[in-house]
């Protein structure tokens, strides 16, 4: 067998492949390089999904970053039980092939659980103060303690909101090159979320002198990887899961499903509205470029379409035969899905007044809200201090004190220069594979559905 690491790095274009990222261009020039034909929608849970499974999402069930339990009339995002996805891992399928076949898999999702020999993944704590305290789940138990002594606390406010940046990747790369020093994985799943973070606060502007410092970040981290790979006789394959698109602004898809009548909502404290989802005639799961939107009366379906069809920025709208055609026929998809135009993304919200927008809007809260969120990565542009009052309310919460950190702004949606989710008109902007043994390689572009043998060809072949 031949040792492989297999490096996600979230965002990766062959557009951005260049002078900025040398060693990302020599391991491409030396081997190569390939478009990956991504399935829908392109992003982290359903494509994650389909490059350890190889099947479509109507085939493992991972129609989106999250869905509406039915059976609960509650949406969760961001689960992850590995259980979710249906279907055979590729690490139990080179497990069968050879049974001293190993995976290391590394912060990629749906990693609770798992089958593979070794694992991690973020995991916060949540005391009952109200304290959300910083930490990742780690498999077996002894690891996480391991990465903890010596590493430090996993950086989780780094990984997400606001204050992301290369802190979280370089955690997870050095918490990689360990599990391969010690370990010796036969095949290790390494995941760089960087690149993700200012291509969505800025839009995939290359001549922006940060995203410029983000490539050369990131292609340092995937410097080290492949070092150690190349030291230790590794083959090497860089994979991204989308490509990120200029973005001007949202589609407010369940304020239309609301003004029309279809969001039923449940009154809280101080005014504040909460989406009931199980009493609603119909509403929409929010999820970058695509939405899901579930109807509870089949006889409406042709009604919410045609509401779908007028709003501003949806491009079209999916029914059965279109989730067949895009492979999203599964009972956990919408009754019907809507794809956005390529310069917009949906946003979740459903209230039509400000003063009634529930209190975790204006915080970073993955699990509470109803839908992704990209302004989650802003500091409210409005607040006055805002670095100082950030630091002021984390200080406080380390002190065991609630605090609401209440510090981004659910207003201004046009913040957000970048999105994903649909297919990009031009290959060279969006997800890529490069492999040090193009030899493996097809000639044109890796079907994302095709990645799972791949990864078993360099393994085995």
């Amino acid at each position: 067998m031949n040792k492989t690491l297999v490096i996600l790095v979230v965002g990766l274009s062959p557009r951005l492949v260049g002078p900025l990222t040398p060693h990302l261009q020599k391991l491409a020039g030396g081997g190569g390089l390939r478009p990956l034909t991504t399935v829908m929608p392109a992003v982290t849970c359903t494509v994650q999904s389909t490059l350890v499974t190889g099947l479509p999402p109507a085939g493992h069930g991972a129609v989106a970053n999250g869905w509406f339990f039915r059976d609960l009339s509650e949406v969760l995002l961001w689960r992850q039980p590995n259980q979710l996805v249906a279907g055979e891992k590729i690490w139990e399928a080179g497990r069968a092939r050879d049974p001293s076949f190993t995976c290391a898999k590394m912060f990629w999702w749906y990693n609770m659980y798992s089958s593979a020999d070794w694992s991690a993944t973020p995991r916060p704590m949540y005391p009952a103060d109200g304290r959300k305290i910083p930490d990742h789940y780690a498999y077996p138990p002894e690891l996480h303690d391991e990465l903890d002594a010596k590493l430090g606390q996993f950086p989780l406010f780094k990984f997400w909101g606001p204050l992301a940046d290369i802190t979280s990747s370089d955690w997870i790369a050095k918490a990689t090159l360990h599990v391969m020093e010690t370990r010796d994985p036969t095949l290790t799943l390494t995941y760089l979320p960087h690149l993700d973070y200012n291509l969505q606060r800025l839009g995939p502007d290359l001549d922006h002198p940060r995203l410029q410092q983000d490539l050369r970040e990131v292609d340092a981290l995937c410097g080290e990887l492949i070092a150690f790979s190349e030291r230790t006789g590794r083959r090497i394959v860089v994979v991204s899961e989308y490509g990120i698109t200029p973005a001007k602004d949202a589609v407010h898809i369940n304020r239309a499903l609301r003004a029309a009548g279809f969001v039923a909502v449940r009154p809280e404290e101080h005014g504040r509205e909460i989406l009931d989802a199980g009493a609603s005639e119909a509403f929409a799961v929010a999820d970058h470029q695509i939405a899901h939107v579930y109807i509870k009366d089949p006889a409406r379906l042709a009604e919410v379409r045609t509401l779908l069809d007028g709003l501003d920025g949806v491009e079209c709208v999916w029914d059965e035969e279109g989730k067949r055609a895009n492979g999203l026929d599964h009972p956990r998809s919408g009754e019907l899905i809507a794809l956005a135009k390529p310069d917009r993304w949906f946003s979740y919200y459903y209230w039509l007044d400000d003063t009634k927008a529930p209190d975790f809007a204006r915080t970073v809260d993955i699990h509470r809200k109803p839908g992704y969120d990209p302004v989650e990565l802003f500091i409210d542009p409005e607040l006055p201090l805002a670095k100082l009052q950030t630091a002021w309310k984390l200080a406080k919460r380390r002190l065991g004190q609630r605090q609401l950190m209440d510090v981004i702004s659910p207003k201004d949606t046009r913040l957000v220069k970048g999105t994903h989710g649909r297919p990009t008109d031009d290959p060279e902007d969006g997800p890529l594979v490069i492999s040090s043994a193009p030899d493996l390689l097809p000639d044109g572009p890796v079907a994302a559905t095709a990645f799972k043998q791949l990864m078993l060809d360099h393994v085995f072949a």
